[in-house]
């Protein structure tokens, strides 16, 4: 992949959050309607479709310590989405889609994490002038 603009990679990310979210929703709409698998949806599909809705938010924060908040949301969102799948794959051990949504989430929550870690770096050394 080449390098995009700031600009190029806050559309790129917010096209792939929203992506995960579809995937997901449609992957529960396909599973089995037992209990166990209703109770893992339910929370899934709130953490899941979170993720890029908080990303989004953040994009049009007020301030950079707004910014930083919204930030941290969708990554503690998707940490949640990866813990569920985790759930998902116990559940169901073969489910290929339940994998990679799961590698997705983790994806996801990683590089997340890496824009708030800069994020708190830029904060703290614009606070210290």
């Amino acid at each position: 992949m080449e390098r995009m603009n700031p600009v190029e990679f806050k559309q790129w990310l917010e096209v792939r959050t929203c992506a995960f979210a579809i995937d997901s929703l449609k992957l529960l709409d396909a599973l089995p309607k037992k209990n166990s698998t209703q109770i893992v949806a339910f929370q899934l599909g709130k953490s899941s479709s979170s993720v890029g809705a908080n990303y989004r938010e953040a994009n049009r924060a007020e301030s950079r310590e707004d910014f930083g908040h919204k930030l941290q949301i969708a990554m503690k969102e998707a940490s949640e989405s990866a813990y569920w799948y985790e759930v998902l794959a116990g559940l169901y051990p073969m489910h290929e889609r339940v994998k990679k949504l799961g590698q997705e989430a983790v994806e996801l929550r990683n590089l997340l994490q890496s824009i708030c870690c800069s994020t708190r770096r830029k904060t703290s050394r614009s606070k210290q002038r």
